[in-house]
């Protein structure tokens, strides 16, 4: 049978590793939303160079001004629906970064939860007497400290929820904005 002291310094080397596991998770999802941001800039950057090349050649190579803006209005389209591409890529990165961050720290969350819970209802178990009202009372504490986690996390997708749509129908405004605006120019 473990003594209380040593129960609760195997908590605390416990709560330790479970905070560095937490810690190395979402520094890992971070790094790994990070990539994906980099390397979609680095796409884009290469795609950009490429076409702006491209159209510069073509923009040069126009045998009068009306042949010039002519091609110049026709370019228009495309680099708007880029655009719209390349922020519809980065709301997707920056959402399913932010769904495995949040499920990564539920997850570390869940398990330290489980584990001090474990710690009381055994250090309970060795209470002295008399200290029943104590130990209900902690109890009672970390289930409202749960209860108050579950509603942060409630809140916070719903928050990320509500990110998605604004991103989204912001995008899809933009799309009919760019699709009016193309023909009216030809």
């Amino acid at each position: 049978m473990f003594s209380i002291p040593e129960q609760f310094s195997n908590a605390t080397k416990a709560n330790f590793e479970a905070q560095f596991a937490i810690f190395s998770t979402l520094t890992n999802k971070a790094f790994e939303g990070v990539e994906k941001f980099v390397d979609l800039n680095l796409t884009a950057a290469k795609a950009s160079l490429e076409e702006t090349s491209a159209a510069t050649k073509q923009l040069l190579s126009a045998k009068d001004p009306q042949e010039f803006f002519s091609l110049a209005a026709a370019q228009a389209q495309p680099n708007a629906e880029k655009t719209i591409a390349y922020g519809r890529h980065l709301a997707t990165i920056a959402t399913s970064t932010g769904a495995e961050f949040s499920k990564a720290a539920e997850t570390q969350i869940a398990e330290t939860n489980r584990k001090v819970i474990s710690l009381v209802d055994e250090v309970s178990k060795n209470a002295p007497a008399g200290s029943e009202n104590a130990v209900a009372l902690f109890k009672s504490a970390i289930g409202n400290a749960n209860a108050g986690y579950e509603q942060f996390t409630k809140t916070a997708k719903q928050a990320v929820e509500s990110f998605e749509t604004n991103v989204s129908s912001a995008v899809n405004q933009f799309s009919a904005a760019a699709a009016k605006a193309a023909p009216a120019k030809k």
